[in-house]
């Protein structure tokens, strides 16, 4: 905004929309950046004016954000809005997906689960036996088909979310 007219609505500056809503200005701004919203108009000292349809926006990535959708999905979905498509079929296929992934987790996650109880069942007779560096791991043998795990599993369910695969952290 320049030349000093009057916005005919209440604006919020960066600052106090990042209060209302819980987000970090910096966040604001790289929304703004990457796209997810709008350039806002500026005041003749060059401060950025966001409306209500910003914090709106803004509600929305954050929501989407919250089930597990990435940025570039939550792109996506406000592309087919702005081109007067609707959306909603879109997130269905997204919801789908990120139910799958999920299932695939909590399928790994119960054998994950299986192969502890059964370590911590033989802990008792490995704990004192004769090892490099511990009997109880050492003395273990994985369950037919079980894998090693690499790390933990709260990061590939992470990843799974917001659309990435599983030893990828983040999209």
């Amino acid at each position: 905004m320049t030349g000093g007219s009057a916005l005919s609505e209440k604006t919020l500056r960066i600052g106090e929309l990042a209060a209302e809503l819980g987000l970090n200005p910096k966040t604001i701004r790289y929304y703004e950046r990457i796209g997810l919203l709008p350039a806002a108009p500026r005041t003749e000292s060059g401060y950025r004016r966001y409306c209500a349809a910003d914090v709106e926006r803004l509600r929305f990535i954050r929501k989407a954000k919250a089930i597990g959708l990435s940025l570039e999905e939550i792109g996506e979905i406000l592309t087919l809005r702005r081109e007067d498509r609707a959306p909603c079929e879109h997130v269905l296929e997204l919801l789908d997906r990120k139910l799958a992934a999920v299932d695939r987790q909590l399928r790994a996650l119960r054998a994950v689960r299986r192969e502890l109880v059964g370590l911590r069942a033989e802990a008792a007779r490995t704990a004192t036996a004769e090892a490099c560096v511990c009997g109880i791991i050492e003395r273990h043998e994985l369950a037919d088909g079980a894998q090693p795990v690499a790390r933990p599993f709260t990061v590939d369910i992470l990843s799974a979310l917001k659309g990435g695969h599983p030893g990828q952290l983040g999209p």
